[in-house]
């Protein structure tokens, strides 16, 4: 029998920005008729008058709602502007990032669960199946449907005038293609015949793929769609070559530039690019709510200022910013310190994803033989380890805030043991002299340098 994984609904609790860890649990919900509180402040007036449906109307059937609880975290109230900046105006990019809409995300443990998808299911790494969120829709209102990803798969994907390279590397299996299937309007399959198991992992990552897009948004730019004079003036408008340069120019998922592509993020663009600052404000159609129903997010704009990437430490110690990564480094902890008391706010580190800021790597193939055999030698590499005093490296460059121990993964994967965080890791000079001495290194020259074993410094 074929191994299936069904996921059903889960819960991706991106608060508001990249520095909220995902956190995903499983819960259905649906807007209640009347409930004056879980509309959105900000869209009142529109409601009012008519323009925009009321909330009940504009999630899907089956919201995502984000566990504040299960994060230790008390719901928020709507409103505000946050304020942040950037250094180029083609860093907007970063409001998909930490938007982290995608159609999986990953938890805190690093799961794989649905975030834009209602289910998925995975058959022996060849078969997806996807099952979308009946009623959700794209932020101009139109639905989200397997329509979507046909579109991307057979007019994007695999049209060789907007894809002379072809589908991306994440479409291909052992070299070939999947069978693309629509099942019905909401559900959509992938089947390879063999496994492709980063599929789901590269859906989830950073810059996702988009293996979907707003058909009734880009038809209008496809020459198999458009209207014949209406498509040849906009060419003729925007100066471009032919149909699929327009087409393509208009398909910014994620450069986010184009005001007038619908998404599924949390916040949309309203400022055409370029611009000196660029304003978000929040998507009526998104599809998370919080425990009580109230549609998220609950910020209502984001602001993004572009500003000198020499100054951002200085705003940032000034609080012209209230989240800022971008743009900083760990050089910049002292000013930002400086500035905490008298500006209300907090630096906090990131860890990097990589397993360490610094490491050694001996390099196994190196041209001299006598070289090459002693980083070949685990004791070799082992005494070099013990000979690092990784304490007053952390103490000299890091102010204390590193973490000490070997490059491997993150203390926060699954896959970390403590117990090879330290291994070989802590300095003790007089071990390492002992494991250089058992390898017959025991030979120095006027300076006390150890010698290699064709008479070479051992430096």
């Amino acid at each position: 029998m074929p191994h299936k994984t069904p996921f059903t609904s889960a819960i991706v609790a991106g608060l508001l920005l990249a520095c909220v860890v995902l956190v995903l649990s499983v819960g259905n919900a649906r807007a209640e008729e009347g409930r004056s509180d879980i509309e959105p402040p900000f869209f009142a007036s529109a409601v009012a008058e008519g323009s925009l449906p009321p909330i009940a109307a504009r999630l899907p059937d089956q919201p995502l709602i984000v566990d504040l609880a299960a994060q230790a975290l008390e719901p928020g109230n709507y409103g505000g502007t946050l304020r942040t900046l950037i250094t180029k105006s083609r860093d907007i990019r970063y409001m998909v990032v930490n938007g982290y809409a995608r159609l999986v995300g990953r938890d805190a443990r690093l799961r794989l669960l649905p975030d834009i998808l209602q289910s998925y299911e995975v058959t022996d790494e060849r078969i997806f199946t996807f099952r979308l969120r009946s009623g959700h829709r794209w932020s101009d209102g139109h639905p989200f449907t397997a329509e979507d990803f046909r579109y991307y798969w057979e007019e994007i994907a695999t049209n060789p005038e907007l894809s002379p390279a072809g589908p991306p590397a994440l479409m291909l299996a052992d070299g070939a293609l999947p069978q693309f299937e629509v099942i019905d309007p909401l559900t959509v399959r992938y089947r390879w015949s063999s496994p492709n198991p980063a599929f789901l992992s590269a859906l989830a990552q950073a810059r996702p793929p988009f293996i979907y897009r707003p058909a009734h948004y880009l038809g209008q730019f496809h020459i198999r769609y458009a209207d014949p004079d209406r498509l040849a003036a906009m060419i003729a408008s925007e100066k471009v070559r032919n149909w699929a340069a327009l087409h393509n120019r208009r398909d910014n998922m994620y450069k986010f530039d184009n005001i007038d592509m619908p998404t599924l993020q949390p916040w949309v663009n309203r400022t055409p690019s370029p611009a000196a600052q660029y304003v978000f404000e929040r998507n009526p159609y998104y599809h998370r709510v919080d425990a009580a129903g109230r549609q998220l997010p609950y910020i209502d704009r984001v602001v993004m200022q572009v500003a000198d990437g020499r100054l951002i430490a200085a705003k940032t110690n000034a609080g012209e910013t209230d989240l800022q990564a971008r743009g900083l480094s760990f050089s910049d902890i002292t000013v930002l310190r400086q500035g905490e008391a008298r500006n209300g706010y907090q630096t906090r580190l990131w860890p990097l994803s990589a397993g360490a800021h610094m490491a050694l790597y001996p390099n196994l193939n190196y041209e001299r033989p006598v070289w090459r055999a002693l980083f070949r030698d685990v004791r070799f590499r082992r005494a070099l380890s013990l000979g690092i005093d990784r304490h007053l490296i952390n103490r000299s460059l890091f102010f204390g805030l590193a973490l000490e121990g070997n490059n491997m993964v993150l203390p926060t994967s699954p896959l970390f043991e403590p117990a090879l965080q330290t291994r070989w890791a802590v300095y003790n000079r007089a071990v390492a002299n002992r494991m250089l001495d058992a390898l017959e290194l025991t030979a120095r020259d006027g300076r006390g340098i150890r010698l290699l074993p064709d008479g070479q410094p051992l430096r």
